[in-house]
């Protein structure tokens, strides 16, 4: 099928359901569509939980964001993508911001951002609305590239599978700062955060590349300002 009529959205957060309700640590946590976007459109891959013939998969792949829809892609051979039209599935990202080192194991933990949105699961079967979420998901990796690259070819095209689905239910969570056990200051043991974050190497060039094929000078600049 190809995609569905978008849904309207009539307000700033997504229900709160028995599925997306947080339960523990609930300040930490938001149900506003910002928050979920960001996250989504933040985090460089996600996993994505299917229930397939009772049994519970969960993989990982890239993915991207339009409106209040999200696709990602894999092999059209996939049993996984197969067998995912029309189903209920679950798609999580999340980010490591650093260690949270505390005075006791009890209080160590982790920063990071999170979110965990719902859905029915379709296939995107048109070409051209195939070949225009490709060309987003590559643009939005790396903005300018698509038209610089060779023209995509039917086969590749019918090799890979996209999907979507529209956010219908979706929390996001967040965890920052230091260890809450400041009531234990007198403990010698030291306490704090180790930062951790993402970020792109030293580019290496493909070894049969053409010595005068040069990286992009907008690959370049974007790669040095992308932060995660």
């Amino acid at each position: 099928m190809s995609d569905p009529t978008p849904s309207a959205v009539l307000s700033d957060a997504f229900p709160v359901t028995g599925r997306s309700r947080l339960r523990r640590a609930h300040q930490r946590g938001s149900h506003e569509h910002a928050d979920v976007y960001a996250l989504l459109d933040t985090a460089p891959m996600c996993h994505v939980g299917y229930v397939i013939d009772g049994q519970a998969y969960v993989t990982p792949t890239l993915h991207w964001r339009v409106g209040n829809h999200v696709y990602w892609h894999g092999s059209s051979a996939s049993r996984f993508l197969r067998q995912a039209q029309g189903t209920q599935v679950c798609l999580t990202v999340a980010m490591l911001d650093g260690y949270v080192m505390a005075r006791s194991a009890f209080n160590h933990s982790v920063n990071f951002r999170s979110a965990m949105v719902f859905g029915r699961a379709f296939v995107v079967e048109d070409d051209a609305a195939k070949t225009e979420h490709l060309r987003d998901m590559v643009e939005g990796l790396f903005p300018g590239r698509w038209e610089t690259l060779r023209p995509m070819t039917a086969q590749e095209l019918k090799a890979t599978a996209v999907l979507g689905m529209a956010i219908d239910e979706a929390s996001a969570k967040v965890r920052s700062g230091p260890p809450g056990d400041g009531d234990e200051a007198d403990v010698p043991v030291w306490a704090g955060e180790l930062p951790v974050s993402l970020t792109f190497g030293t580019p290496r060039a493909a070894p049969e590349m053409p010595a005068d094929v040069a990286l992009p000078p907008g690959l370049a600049d974007w790669i040095g300002t992308r932060r995660f």
